[in-house]
């Protein structure tokens, strides 16, 4: 005899199995799928032509010899000589110091200190790493 009154037991795991299985499988393959849509892009000017930046180097030898894009200062009057350099350089010319490790803190300081008093305000202290 069958008791009707009895509730039949469903067993999940296997469902569960499945959809654990399926969802692996998705969290792989979704970050892999790439939509591409074909776009026609509009054409540049063949004429404009990347202007090249132009910089002002400044390097501080260990003898305090100032050297402005290769051109030799005395360190005791670089003040005076890179306000007269600066004189017709554009104030938005970026400007890399590079200076000798063993150099004296103040002597880097009067060559930054001359610099921003000039004008300038892109400047950049280079280092080696």
């Amino acid at each position: 005899m069958y008791d009707y009154n009895q509730k039949p037991d469903l067993n999940i795991t296997p469902l569960v199995d499945i959809m654990l299985v399926l969802l692996a499988i998705l969290m792989v393959t979704a970050p892999v799928i790439e939509f591409e849509e074909p776009i026609n892009l509009p054409k540049g000017s063949a004429t404009q032509q990347i202007q090249e930046v132009k910089k002002i180097d400044i390097l501080v030898t260990k003898d305090r010899k100032v050297l402005i894009n290769k051109k030799k200062y005395e360190l005791d009057n670089f003040a005076d000589s890179f306000i007269l350099f600066a004189k017709n350089q554009d104030r938005k010319t970026p400007i890399h110091i590079r200076a000798e490790k063993s150099l004296i803190y103040d002597d880097i300081m009067q060559v930054l200190k001359s610099v921003k008093e000039a004008g300038f305000f892109k400047v950049a202290l280079i280092t080696d790493g």
